[in-house]
């Protein structure tokens, strides 16, 4: 399967999850803007629904934005038949998120995509440009059958 086709599926999948609302894209607003062969930017607006204890955007949802932006970039890479899931995902934050800051950006780029496993990694700023939080991970490839 080419790159585009693998890109085109991703974007119907994420597609159906919103308009069936399913999906993290639907419950947290994580959304994509960019896919690329081993690329892809997701977006997600703070809002009351994600906050901690402290009343700023949860380190989870954080994490899930860039779990979700990294696998993203792993999927465009793979070839047809074959999925992933995240073995191990490892994040650093660098400063908090208010509920009302602007809109944060994660873009994910993949490092390597082998066989068996793959890595990417992701960059979280704000909508000032200022790094939120960074990481990376680790995914199983699955052939499927």
């Amino acid at each position: 399967m080419s790159v585009a086709k693998r890109i085109e599926e991703l974007q119907a999948l994420l597609t159906k999850g919103l308009t069936e609302g399913i999906g993290v894209g639907h419950s947290l607003g994580v959304l994509c803007a960019e896919l690329g062969e081993g690329r892809a930017v997701y977006t997600l607006k703070p809002n009351p629904s994600q906050a901690n204890a402290m009343l700023t955007v949860h380190g989870g949802v954080l994490s899930t934005l860039m779990d979700t932006a990294m696998g993203s970039a792993v999927f465009t890479r793979l070839p047809d038949a074959t999925l992933y899931t995240t073995l191990e995902l490892k994040v650093n934050f660098i400063r908090g998120v208010a509920l009302d800051d602007g809109e944060l950006r994660c873009e994910a780029t993949t490092e390597h995509v082998g066989r068996r496993t793959a890595t990417a990694q992701a960059r979280v700023h704000n909508s000032a440009g200022k790094l939120v939080a960074h990481g990376t991970c680790t995914c199983l490839v699955q052939p499927l059958g």
